[in-house]
């Protein structure tokens, strides 16, 4: 039996690409010889997915992992969207900001630096982006 996220992503592909239940049911049959996306192996799963994508049918972009954008005070709010405008353009999650802070202040995360630390987060981001020579 495979996955429930892969069965959900099937019946996605199916809904999307405007399947009738006799043209699914035949596409199940051809391409895995199984009546019904519940009767998928894991070996085969792939190959279905494969042909829905043949047939047009684009995945969505997996979400990438990771926390929220921290929400500052408004005192450090103009300091704190640089510190993202910095992520963003070198393609770092916040979670690297959170190991900038744990290194450089022994504090866990972003949202808990004051003012003068903050400031020297950002300054270390924009050091690092002169770096990569952006």
């Amino acid at each position: 039996m495979i996955h429930r996220s892969k069965l959900a992503q099937i019946h996605i592909a199916k809904s999307q690409l405007g399947l009738s239940e006799d043209d699914y049911r035949a596409l199940l049959a051809r391409v895995a010889g199984v009546s019904s996306a519940k009767e998928l192996t894991n070996r085969n799963v792939g190959a279905v997915i494969n042909e829905f994508q043949r047939l047009g049918w684009k995945p969505a972009p997996a979400k990438r992992a990771g926390r929220k954008a921290p929400r500052p005070p408004r005192t450090r709010a103009s300091v704190m969207s640089k510190v993202e405008a910095l992520l963003a353009d070198s393609g770092r999650p916040w979670a690297y900001a959170d190991g900038m802070a744990q290194r450089m202040f022994n504090i866990e995360r972003v949202d808990w630096l004051d003012d003068d630390q903050l400031t020297r987060l950002m300054q270390g981001l924009v050091i690092d982006a002169k770096r990569r020579g952006k």
